[in-house]
This record gives structure tokens, C-alpha cells and sequence, in this order.
């Protein structure tokens, strides 16, 4: 099924049929190139089927009848010649140590452009041909449907699981005679290992990933998918469930962002959207697919190679200017948390060690720890932090700060001395730390917003280390708190966004009190003043901005509802402004604001420790927190409180919710905001008496808050300033872009010009979106 959308205006498509088969881990093997901007390699896939995953009276083909299954019928190929290659050889001149694969064979060495010399028939390329096509076909194959865009597609083969030395202890039924059976029980009983046994399932699944193919598979691709399928197996049960796949991403694809660091040295990051991981490795998007996986990435030697995993992993050489680095996880996570970012990152280290700081080296992983499943989970089985005692007290995880080498000293001053309070600070108010480590990278200019969170890593945008400690501090416990709403907890429908960054804007602000030391009152009046200007900004968003990107739940009765196939789309997932709306944050914010004023606030957050214990590991709906926050409420507090009259009220309808409304205007100013208040008025009558001269010291106060600043030049045609915002609008481009609509709406032709020379300037290294919605305003 070819989708044609309008990449700039239309919903996301989640093409993955995973109602009828689902990945359960990956293992990447890949090699980074700066040169060619091209990252490439191979994927296996380890398969789980069954009646679970289907609908009960779903055979097939009454799948394929269903409109959003076209996906199932597959289309004929044009004949191709295939060459006799002995694959086995060139899998096994593959090393392989520590459940790591270390070694590669003969690199491919095809351009740019995904064509394989002569051989484009030969593997069906990025094309609607395919590969193997020796006869017929028939109609009813079972189609595997991946999330794919952007990427070379080169092979796909099934991999022969059988042939692993070692591997008969997983055969259960050693009477099978047909050999393709005997190899999905192999990777059935692997993938349904118990989670004390997770160290040897990481070791099969790398070994499994070496052996040798035992047959092409066809497959086509089109702007959104990849379809693979093996002649005469009809079912996901008889489907290969172990699959490699050769391929390699290209330049330009969505996914990936090659740049430079502020150093000018090149760099590459996963940004994970607006089209999430699909254009980094063909995958399953839908949130329900629940995977886990290990990677192993070689590079120059020169390099530092980050990713979301459970080990602080450290280099390889391999030869001499290459090295290796390998990574895993062992948490079941949406493919879309996937995150990788390679680049000559300076570790920033402290210039002394607190005791706090030891402590935390010296407590042991997860992975480390004995764990004894007892059942008190409501997740799928995995090694859960939740039930290892020694990582419920430990208030402080492991954790290291990366950045470009001209950055690192102002990390050393700020950040670093931020991370143990912070992190700190959300224990004592949810408890148990989902993951055992943590490393904050500080990424490029480029980089689109102030922050992004993924499991065992976080990346912050150079613009927090430019406000002091309050900001960085701020953005800090904003992603900290991810780890809990938004990784461990994470939205069955991705168009319940509130789930995750309502409840991080929440917490941010506890966290940060709780780091700081604040008193009750001082924290209270922090939190006022800062809920003053979001609700600004948020009547300002609800004016602006189009309807239909201000409701928090837009499906409405069908969120969480997929296609018979699990296919499905994500509201306005591709419309550029989206991403630079905050209306999910601060109506989520409001809401959860609204609903611990109700409870009490002692109260709501013993609630939400025990909602974090219960539904860590799995996916939630809005109702599924309404729900049981509803029922920790006694009857005389609801005062009419209901699941139906919170969507009425609050997710369901654009612009500013009544129960907000009605808060607002009751609520008495508080003693910062009016401090803050007056300040202002006072620069006002400053700012209206007559200057006998300048004074230089004006512009370097007003850097501290550099957004407002560059906000008030542009207001006021402070012309001698106009060089702080260009400066701004290349080094603070996860702020710069409202900057650019002040600029345009001033209608200065001087402004206006500086506007379009700066986006000149910048324009080749901004983010897509970034790019696509400034252009927009200026031409």
C-alpha cells in the first residue's frame, strides 16, 4: 500500500501489521560513515506470532479484505535473475564477543544513492521490484509489514537459528522433520526466556544474529513500509520469525541528522521524529510493540558512541582508527525510544568525587542484580528495578555529562553540579529510578528543542547552559521526570502527548523546588509565578494557533483503536507547527494542577507513586490515570469529577478549558508575581526619562535572559543590538524560531532582512521542521 501524502500538512502513518506478528528484539549491526553521511549494516529481527496477536475470527485473508490491509495483497514482481552466492560465508566472517558483534565482513562499498552497481534487480533497491522471483506465487502469503521511509533496502533473508552451535537446549520437539518449524520453536522459546535469565538470552540472540542465511525473502518497498514475505507461508505462525535485513540509511532521511558540533567537528544524532526511528532502521512504530535490543556501531576511532542502553559501554579497537561499541536493553520499549548520537563528545568529568557521586558508581545496575520475578508487576517479564531492593533506595543512579569540547567548561559549572540534587529530588517524590543509568549529552546548534529524553540517555540543548542553573535546572528535572511519564509509562496513542509532557511540566517544577531546598512557602510561590506565565502563553497559543492542534485527545471514542492488522495514524503527526506547539504541555499541566489542588497535594503524590508502581512497563490511556485517580478521591471532594467531564472539559475541546477559566480569575496574584510586577512598572518609568548618555553595561544584563532580550530589541528597533540576534537565532536554534515570526510580524524591512540573512546562514544545518515552518514565515 503506496500512501501519497502531504508530507508537511497530513496524519503519520503506522504501517506495522502488529496484530498479527510482533518483534521482540533487535540486533543492530552497523557502520557510521562521515564521509558519505550514510549508516549502514544489517538488522535481524527476532519474531513472535500467535492467536494473541490476532483477531479471534481474523483468518488472513479476511484481514487483507479489511481497507487499511492492502497491505496484504501482494503485488506481483517482475522477474529477476538472483546470482548463486554462498551466504554463509559472508555472515560467518563476522567476530563475535560478550554477546556483541565486534567483527563485519566485505563492506559494501555502492554510492550514495542506494544503487548496487548493476545489481538493483538483484535486491530490489529502495523500488517496488523484488528479489528471488523464480515462480509462482500465489496470492495468500503472509505479509510482514514494517515501518520503513528514507532507507536502502538492499536484502532480506531468513536466518538459520539451527545452525548456532549451542542452541538444541531451545528445541522442545526434537521430533520435527520440518526444518523451518524446528527454527521459529528455536526462536519462540528464545524470545519467552524467564528474566533471570537474561544474560544468556542476550548471548543467543547475538549468536543467532551471526548464523548463516538459509534463504532470500521477497519484499517491496513504498513511501512508508516495508513488505516482506517467503513463498507458501500463508500464516504468521509459519512466517520465518528470525529475519535479516541489509540496508543503510541516506543522507537526507528524517531520522537522522548529520551536522556539526559547536566545535565545527561532524557529528550525527536520532532525533526519533517527526517520523520516530523508521528512516534510522526498518521497525515497528505502533507504541504496542514492545521490543528489546543491542546494538553494535563501529566508527573512527575518534568518536564517542552514545545510545539509549543499560551498560556505560566503552570502545573496541577493532583496527587501527576503528572502533566498536556495543550497547543493550533488556526493558521492553517502543522501537520509537530508540536513540543513538556519534560524535568526538568530551566526557566532562567532576573535579572532585562527592560521596553522593561514589555511592552511585558503587551500586550495582539492574542488570547486575539477582532478580526474583514475584509476580507484583503488571508488565511482561523483564529485570524490573521496581522489584530489585538495593534500586528502590537508590536515590542517585550512575551518571556521566558529554558535550563538544568548547562547552565543556560551561558544563562542569552548571550541569554537572545539577545532576545529583535533581536526580535526587525525583526519587524522593516517585520513588524507585525506572533505569540504572543516565547520560546527558549537550547536541548541536541544530538541535530543535530544549531537550529530548530516551531511555539511559538525555540530550539538552546548548540555550539551557546560556540561562544559569534556574534553566538548565529546570529543563533538567523536566527530562528527568520522562523517565517515569514518557519511557516507563508511555501513551498507547500517541496523540494522548499529555500523558507524557503534561505530567513532565508538572513534575519539573517539584522536582526543581525539591533540588533547590526550597521552603514549602518559597517553593508554593515559585510554582505560582511560574503557572502566571504559562497561563499566558497559553491564552496567547490558544489565540494563535489553528483548533485542531489544541485538543489534547482528538480521536476522541477511537484513541487507542487500530485496523484489524494493528495499522493506524497519528493525528497531525507530520504537521510542522505541531511540533512547535506547547498546548499539550500546558493544558496537561493545568489539568494535573487542577486535579492535585483538588486531592492535596500530600495526597496526589502518594497517588501517583502508587499509579507509577502499578502501571510501570506497560501502556496507558488517559482513563486508565483518570480512572484510578478518580477512585483515591473521596465523594465529597469529585464535586461532580468524572472520566467523561474531565475529556468534556479538558482533552477534547480546543482553547482555553472553563474549570481553568474559572481558577484563574478567582486566584489571588501571588507575592512574586506581584514582585515582578512591580519591577516591571519600574522599568517603565526608568525607561520613560530623558538619557544623557549609554551605558554599556545594559546589554550584558540583559544577556542573562537573551530570548527576552533579543525580544525587546526587536520590538524597540534597538539597531546596535541587532548582532545579539543574530547571534541568537544561529546558537539558540531550539529557541530562535518564535524569534523569527517577532522579526517578520514587525514589518521593518531592516528586521526582515535580517531575518532572511540569518536563515541563509543556517538553513543548510536546522532541523526539517524548523526549517520548513521558519521558510514559511519569510517567504
Amino acid at each position: 500500500m503506496d500512501i501519497k501524502l502531504d508530507p508537511s500538512r497530513d496524519d503519520l502513518p503506522l504501517m506495522a501489521n502488529t496484530s498479527h506478528i510482533l518483534v521482540k528484539h533487535y540486533v543492530l549491526d552497523l557502520d557510521v560513515d562521515f564521509e558519505s553521511q550514510i549508516i549502514d549494516g544489517t538488522l535481524v529481527l527476532f519474531l513472535e506470532s500467535g492467536n494473541r496477536f490476532r483477531k479471534k475470527s481474523g483468518s488472513t485473508e479476511e484481514a487483507c479484505r479489511s481497507e487499511s490491509n492492502e497491505a496484504c495483497r501482494f503485488r506481483k514482481p517482475e522477474p529477476c535473475h538472483v546470482p548463486v552466492a554462498d551466504t554463509r560465508t559472508s555472515w560467518s566472517q563476522m567476530g563475535y564477543s560478550d554477546f556483541a558483534i565486534c567483527g563485519k565482513g566485505e563492506r559494501d562499498t555502492s554510492g550514495k544513492d542506494g544503487n548496487h552497481d548493476n545489481q538493483e534487480q538483484t535486491y530490489g533497491i529502495s523500488s517496488s521490484k523484488h528479489c528471488c522471483d523464480t515462480g509462482n506465487h500465489g496470492s495468500e502469503d503472509f505479509l510482514l509489514v514494517l515501518d520503513c521511509c528514507d532507507l536502502s533496502v538492499l536484502r532480506v533473508e531468513e536466518v538459520d537459528v539451527a545452525a548456532v552451535p549451542g542452541i538444541e537446549k531451545f528445541t522442545r520437539s526434537p521430533k520435527l522433520t520440518v526444518v523451518s518449524e524446528l527454527r521459529n520453536q528455536i526462536v519462540r522459546e528464545l524470545v519467552t526466556l524467564p528474566a533471570d535469565r537474561w544474560r544468556e538470552q542476550l548471548d543467543y540472540y547475538a549468536r543467532c544474529s551471526l548464523a548463516p542465511g538459509c534463504g532470500e525473502l521477497l519484499f517491496d518497498t513504498d513511501t512508508w513500509s516495508l513488505q516482506i514475505r517467503k513463498t507458501g507461508a500463508q500464516t504468521a505462525t509459519a512466517f520465518p520469525h528470525a529475519i535479516r535485513i541489509r540496508y543503510r540509511t541516506k543522507p537526507q532521511g528524517r531520522s537522522v541528522t548529520w551536522t556539526s558540533d559547536q566545535s565545527g567537528r561532524p557529528c550525527v544524532y536520532t532525533m526519533g521524529s517527526p517520523i520516530n526511528n523508521r528512516a534510522l532502521f526498518p521497525c515497528q512504530e505502533p507504541p504496542v510493540a514492545m521490543s528489546t535490543w543491542q546494538a553494535t556501531v563501529r566508527a573512527a576511532a575518534s568518536f564517542v558512541v552514545l545510545m539509549s542502553g543499560e551498560n556505560s559501554a566503552k570502545p573496541t579497537q577493532l583496527r587501527e582508527g576503528c572502533s566498536s561499541w556495543h550497547y543493550y536493553v533488556t526493558m521492553p520499549m517502543p522501537a520509537s525510544t530508540f536513540t543513538i548520537a556519534v560524535g568526538p563528545w568530551t566526557e566532562v568529568k567532576p573535579e572532585t568525587c562527592s560521596p553522593s557521586d561514589l555511592a552511585a558508581e558503587r551500586s550495582l545496575s539492574p542488570s547486575e542484580a539477582d532478580f526474583r520475578c514475584a509476580g507484583v508487576c503488571g508488565h511482561m517479564e523483564y529485570p524490573c528495578r521496581f522489584q530489585d531492593p538495593s534500586a528502590t533506595t537508590q536515590e542517585i543512579i550512575p551518571h556521566r555529562v558529554f558535550a563538544p569540547e568548547s562547552l565543556a567548561g560551561a558544563c562542569q559549572e552548571t550541569l554537572l553540579q545539577l545532576l545529583s540534587p535533581c536526580l535526587s529530588a525525583a526519587h524522593a517524590v516517585l520513588g524507585t529510578h525506572p533505569f540504572s543509568r543516565l547520560d546527558v549529552l549537550i547536541v548541536p546548534a541544530n538541535f530543535p528543542s530544549l531537550g529530548m529524553a530516551s531511555p539511559h540517555i538525555v540530550f539538552l540543548s546548548q540555550s539551557t547552559l546560556a540561562g544559569g542553573s534556574h534553566l538548565c535546572g529546570t529543563r533538567l528535572c523536566h527530562e528527568i521526570a520522562h523517565a517515569w511519564f514518557g519511557l516507563a509509562i508511555g501513551a498507547r496513542d500517541w496523540t494522548e502527548e499529555w500523558l507524557s509532557e503534561g505530567f513532565a511540566t508538572h513534575l519539573e517544577d517539584v522536582f526543581w523546588a525539591k533540588a533547590q531546598q526550597l521552603a514549602p512557602h518559597e517553593a508554593q510561590e515559585q510554582q505560582e509565578l511560574r503557572a502566571s506565565l504559562r497561563w499566558r502563553r497559553l491564552q496567547d497559543e490558544s489565540r494563535n494557533s489553528p483548533e485542531q492542534l489544541q485538543v489534547l485527545r482528538p480521536n476522541k471514542e477511537k484513541t487507542g483503536h487500530v485496523s484489524d492488522s494493528g495499522s493506524s495514524v497519528i493525528k497531525h503527526g507530520l504537521n510542522p507547527e505541531k511540533v512547535f506547539m506547547q498546548v499539550h504541555y500546558l493544558k496537561g499541566y493545568f489539568l494535573l494542577r487542577f486535579l492535585a489542588r483538588r486531592l492535596g497535594d500530600d495526597t496526589y503524590f502518594s497517588f501517583l507513586r502508587k499509579f507509577v508502581h502499578t502501571f510501570h512497563g506497560q501502556l496507558i490511556l488517559s482513563q486508565d490515570f483518570l480512572q484510578m485517580l478518580l477512585e483515591s478521591i473521596p465523594e465529597e471532594k469529585r464535586l461532580g469529577l468524572s472520566v467523561e467531564s474531565i475529556f468534556r472539559d479538558w482533552l477534547e475541546r480546543p482553547g482555553l478549558p472553563q474549570p481553568l477559566q474559572t481558577e484563574r480569575q478567582a486566584g489571588a496574584e501571588c507575592g512574586l508575581a506581584r514582585q515582578v510586577g512591580a519591577e516591571v512598572a519600574k522599568w517603565k518609568r526608568v525607561n520613560r526619562r530623558p538619557r544623557k548618555r549609554k551605558r554599556r553595561g545594559t546589554e550584558e544584563a540583559f544577556e542573562k535572559v537573551r530570548h527576552r532580550w533579543c525580544e525587546l530589541v526587536v520590538k524597540h528597533k534597538y539597531t546596535t543590538a541587532y548582532k545579539t540576534v543574530e547571534r541568537f537565532l544561529q546558537e539558540d536554534q531550539a529557541m530562535g524560531i518564535y524569534l523569527y515570526g517577532e522579526l517578520m510580524v514587525s514589518e521593518d524591512a531592516r528586521q526582515q532582512q535580517l531575518a532572511r540573512q540569518c536563515f541563509q546562514l543556517t538553513k543548510e544545518q536546522m532541523d526539517r521542521c524548523s526549517a520548513q515552518v521558519v521558510a514559511e514565515m519569510l517567504f
